[in-house]
């Protein structure tokens, strides 16, 4: 059976229990996400925990965004630990995207677009010309210019930026929540569904599913519920036509 096109944010108070969150959802999902807390705190040995001994893909979600020689550095650095993924911030610029690629040559790097967070008020309050699709779509063009073979964007925004990047991307989309769930501190949300629908490859989940009672249960049903949906793929297969 296939593992669902999902990377679950194991945003856990301490490192057993992202183990054991981990341990529960990998019968189910591609991936799991740790996160910049989670780093921090435990260091390089909690990607070690969260992969165990199954074959998971590990998301190292650290949102690089520094002058291009401090990027190298730290992508080289993580890059040992192997990781699937590593985030760096669009918005870094070409040249410290150019670097992080060059120093993690076997670490897909995802370039962060427009944070799920952040609205069209925001943005101007930071100085950054919206509205947020118009915003999304350059910083997935400049990053993918500059080596990126990943992007992370909101569902809202994962159609568009198919458009313009073209198949050959791998879209990540969080803010992702299953019809009825609460929203959080995500601005710019879509059902797991239309996410696919919209071109995404791997969605990124956290909260309906870690903090269900139980977890691995919340995994399987909406892994299932994405097997039953026609567009659904393994993560990492583009979308084309």
């Amino acid at each position: 059976m296939t593992a669902a096109p999902i990377a679950v944010a194991l945003d856990a108070p301490d490192l057993d229990t992202a183990a054991r969150w981990a341990t529960l959802v990998t019968p189910h999902v591609s991936t799991v996400k740790v996160g910049l807390e989670l780093y921090l705190r435990y260091g390089p040995d909690v990607v070690a925990s969260v992969r165990g001994a199954s074959r998971v893909q590990v998301f190292l979600d650290l949102k690089l965004h520094d002058i291009p020689a401090t990027v190298r550095g730290a992508a080289r650095a993580v890059a040992r630990l192997k990781p699937s993924y590593l985030t760096v911030h669009a918005a870094g610029g070409p040249a410290m995207i150019r670097e992080a690629v060059e120093a993690a040559p076997a670490t897909t790097i995802a370039a962060v677009t427009v944070l799920t967070s952040l609205d069209d008020a925001d943005l101007r309050a930071v100085g950054i010309e919206g509205p947020a699709p118009d915003a999304v779509r350059r910083l997935a063009a400049l990053a993918v210019g500059a080596g990126a073979q990943a992007l992370v964007c909101s569902p809202q925004e994962a159609a568009a930026v198919r458009a313009e990047v073209g198949p050959g991307i791998t879209l990540i989309t969080p803010g992702v929540r299953p019809a009825g769930a609460d929203t959080q501190d995500q601005a710019r949300v879509a059902t797991p569904e239309a996410a696919l629908a919209a071109g995404a490859d791997l969605l990124v989940i956290g909260r309906p599913i870690t903090a269900a009672p139980d977890p691995g249960a919340a995994a399987a049903a909406m892994a299932a519920a994405l097997r039953k949906f026609p567009g659904e793929r393994p993560p990492g297969t583009p979308r084309h036509g």
